[in-house]
């Protein structure tokens, strides 16, 4: 196979393996199977092997010995210092955005808040797509490349280990009330207010899901 057409169907790859991951599909602490994974795609495994090393750089793959990648797992005590993490930068992110941001900026914001209520009064799931839309957006705005690379590793964590989690309408409701509230923040330029809003968004979250692992680990025993 040519090596131009090899790493395209790497980079294919890639991003079909993102989206399992990120959707739930393939759940936290799952082994990638490379056999069957490659025989289900259809693609040949070297490919495949060349995707999984990109997850594994990413952070949404861990590759454990004598056992191979496996789909990135945490327990409360490791998400809790992924939040840590994540609201350090964002909120940063968030001020810097405020001080930063231009009209594009602003319409990619709403317009992020806009597809996120059109799919809620639809009566569909606040998915990740749109919360990934609406985070790229705002550290777009930052533009804080180096900010932009760490919460996006962290952020597609926090996804993962969450897809599997029952989510309740008020929270997702809560969410996009929060994204709102941050984008007009942003609009206007209220620097302060946009990091304030978005340390809070991140703490309830974080104790949402938190109480949602420790509520299903209580289930389980």
């Amino acid at each position: 196979m040519p090596d131009t057409l090899q790493r395209g169907l790497a980079v294919q790859m890639v991003e079909t393996l993102r989206e399992r991951l990120l959707s739930g599909q393939i759940a936290s602490g799952t082994r990638i199977n490379e056999v069957e994974l490659a025989r289900e795609l259809n693609i040949s495994r070297g490919p495949l092997r060349e995707a999984i090393r990109q997850l594994v750089s990413e952070g949404l793959l861990v590759h454990r010995p004598n056992k191979g990648a496996v789909v990135f797992e945490a327990e409360p005590d490791e998400v809790e210092a992924l939040f840590e993490l994540r609201s350090a930068l964002e909120t940063a992110a968030a001020r810097l955005a405020a001080v930063r941001r231009d009209r594009k900026d602003i319409t990619a914001l709403r317009r992020a808040c806009e597809r996120s209520r059109k799919l809620l009064a639809a009566g569909r799931q606040f998915v990740h797509h749109t919360d990934l839309d609406f985070h790229r957006a705002l550290l777009d705005a930052a533009r804080s490349p180096r900010i932009t690379e760490q919460v996006w590793r962290v952020h597609q964590q926090i996804i993962v280990v969450r897809s599997r989690q029952d989510v309740p309408g008020s929270h997702t409701d809560a969410s996009l009330a929060d994204h709102e509230e941050l984008a007009e923040a942003i609009a206007e330029g209220q620097a302060d207010r946009a990091a304030e809003l978005m340390e809070g968004h991140l703490d309830r979250v974080r104790l949402q899901m938190i109480a949602s692992m420790k509520g299903s680990g209580a289930s389980r025993d």
